[in-house]
């Protein structure tokens, strides 16, 4: 265990382990099939959102019926790291997805990529989500995860896109958040800065333990990491390859040797955005407690929860479930449990209906 990792652990930080996937062999890693992929499998579309001022929002959409689950990634991410779970989801209940790459990430282009301020990005969202609605937007249920899962909690109070009559929060809680700040540059600096191509990308994310996942890695990596020569987004490097391939149909090809000419690295600088982490953070706990429609936490493991949030939780005011073997990205390491607790939530609410063969899961830690 690198000192890093034990750090993370002493501080019950919620950051991504640097070690190995656990219970995984090398040979095992080796195994597997790490090769990138695109979005076609999992999303019915994918689409450009231009807003007034020139920004343009890049969004992935499935489902035409039900209420609608708006997918915000946590710092770093993209809407890929929702592409397995939308997938299982859409298959349990009857649902629409709609996942956002948020300003600064995936293939979102704006004029100013380093406002990552809470104001900002509950103004983005509702934006966004008004653009693609309009005033017919369907009843919303916000699912957020880390980042994403304070932009949900925030834009709760904010809300103006039609009913909202849901909110689902993964692992990210207010007083370990905070914590683990401290630990945040030791984090990124341990990350390469660079790959010599995106599939290195996807190798070390999965060995790392950043994405326990292997199949959601090799189609959410992609979405943040960009080619250092174009600055284009990496996953606009794999839509090229496809219509190649299409065009002219080859073998797979293996991931090259590194170079000293590396190409790919990360899309955003998240150290650069250091001005707004204490702004996403503090005064989760209260305002997660205070928002109005029903609630459900997702945890990786029961020590992540605060006082303020334990408090809650046995007075009845929220439901929480922890998501054991898994990392960080909870929804990316076990989809098909994140996707069965958030189908049962709406189920139970009567915010939808099960589809045939869904089983709903019992309550509880």
């Amino acid at each position: 265990m690198s000192s890093l990792q034990k750090q993370a652990l002493k501080m019950k930080c919620p950051l991504p382990p640097m070690g190995n996937v656990p219970g995984a062999s090398a040979g095992s890693r080796r195994r597997r099939d790490l090769t990138p992929t695109t979005w076609q499998r999992y999303f019915s579309s994918a689409e450009d959102v231009q807003l007034d001022g020139g920004d343009v929002f890049h969004v992935y959409r499935s489902g035409s019926s039900g209420p609608l689950l708006v997918l915000l990634h946590g710092g770093g991410f993209s809407g890929l790291t929702w592409a397995l779970f939308t997938e299982r989801i859409v298959q349990s209940v009857d649902c629409q997805v709609l996942a956002v790459d948020m300003r600064g990430h995936g293939e979102t282009a704006s004029a100013d990529e380093k406002d990552l301020s809470m104001e900002r990005l509950v103004s983005d969202l509702t934006s966004v989500v008004s653009a693609v609605y309009g005033p017919a937007a369907p009843p919303a249920v916000l699912v957020g995860h880390s980042l994403g899962g304070a932009l949900a909690v925030h834009a709760a109070h904010a809300w103006c896109c039609g009913p909202l009559v849901g909110l689902v929060v993964i692992d990210v809680v207010e007083g370990t958040a905070v914590d683990a700040l401290g630990a945040m540059h030791t984090f990124l600096r341990g990350r390469p800065e660079r790959f010599a191509s995106v599939q290195h990308g996807i190798e070390w994310c999965v060995k790392s333990g950043a994405v326990r996942n292997a199949e959601s890695a090799r189609v959410s990596v992609p979405g943040q990491l960009k080619n250092v020569k174009t600055d284009a987004p990496a996953t606009r490097d794999l839509e090229e390859e496809d219509e190649d391939e299409q065009e002219t149909p080859a073998a797979p090809q293996p991931s090259p040797p590194p170079t000293a000419a590396q190409s790919y690295t990360w899309r955003i600088d998240l150290a650069s955005t250091e001005p707004h982490w204490q702004g996403w953070f503090r005064g989760l706990s209260g305002l997660f407690l205070s928002a109005p429609p029903p609630k459900v936490l997702l945890l990786a493991g029961i020590d992540r929860l605060d006082r303020e949030l334990s408090v809650g939780q046995m007075q009845g005011k929220f439901q929480i479930q922890v998501v054991p073997r898994s990392g960080h990205a909870v929804h990316e390491d076990v989809p098909d449990r994140v996707a069965g607790i958030v189908a049962t939530f709406l189920v139970r609410n009567k915010l939808t209906h099960a589809l045939d063969g869904f089983q709903t899961i019992p309550p509880g830690c």
